[in-house]
């Protein structure tokens, strides 16, 4: 595999192996042949340990004394549970932003809604939605949170959303809200935002997972 310049080479080994078990192709228990992934990316073992580090950090693997890296628990609940603490998180966040209600931050935030309203293609969308993210993020979260937030986009990586096609209209609301929210002041708002959209990005993923096979499809007994 080519590498991509401007990418850190652990950021790279993180990437694959999330894409391996959103694909299905690693699943709970499994575990990581570092070997393999070394060959396929053509990277050393430093930044595929540094990998494996952050990724049992962020609880998708867990390692065993002289055993190995395997995967953690991944179900349909551990999907609910990262983007239940992906929406509290950000949540914080867009709260601090509509106490402070700097004006400067709500026009950013409105610019980057209307850019997603008129974006044609997923990628210019979501790429918009990822910049609106930033923006509060970086301007409200502190370090510990800032890297809280990170770790709990661990199952919610871009090239996941840029594929996915039909969310467009789903998720546009809730930036809409929020930004409005932080516009005018509303903290309780802007943090409903956050936890009502991260769960609607939940129930998408679980929907592409059993379409992919990934996941079985919810059977309820009558």
């Amino acid at each position: 595999m080519p590498k991509k310049y401007g990418v850190k080479e652990k950021d790279l080994v993180v990437a694959h192996v999330v894409n391996l078990v959103l694909t299905g192709k690693l699943r709970s228990g499994d575990r990581v042949d570092r070997n393999e992934i070394a060959h396929e990316l053509g990277l050393s073992r430093v930044p595929i340990q540094e990998a494996v580090v952050q990724l049992e950090h962020d609880g998708i693997l867990s390692t065993r004394y002289h055993r190995g890296a395997f995967v953690e628990r991944f179900d349909e609940s551990v999907v609910h549970e990262h983007h239940e603490i992906h929406g509290m998180l950000t949540g914080m966040a867009a709260a601090r932003a509509a106490a402070d209600a700097d004006p400067r931050v709500a026009e950013h935030l409105n610019a980057l809604t209307d850019s997603m309203r008129t974006a044609r293609e997923s990628r210019a969308f979501h790429e918009a939605a990822w910049q609106f993210r930033a923006v509060v993020t970086d301007a409200y979260a502190g370090p510990r949170l800032a890297a809280m937030i990170r770790s709990s986009q661990a199952f919610m990586p871009r090239a996941f959303w840029v594929a996915y096609l039909d969310n467009h209209d789903e998720l546009l609301p809730y930036y809409a809200g929020e930004a409005a929210a932080i516009g005018r002041g509303d903290t309780e708002a802007a943090r409903t935002a956050c936890i009502e959209r991260s769960a609607l990005m939940g129930r998408i993923m679980m929907t592409e997972l059993v379409r992919r096979g990934v996941f079985r499809p919810v059977t309820v007994a009558f």
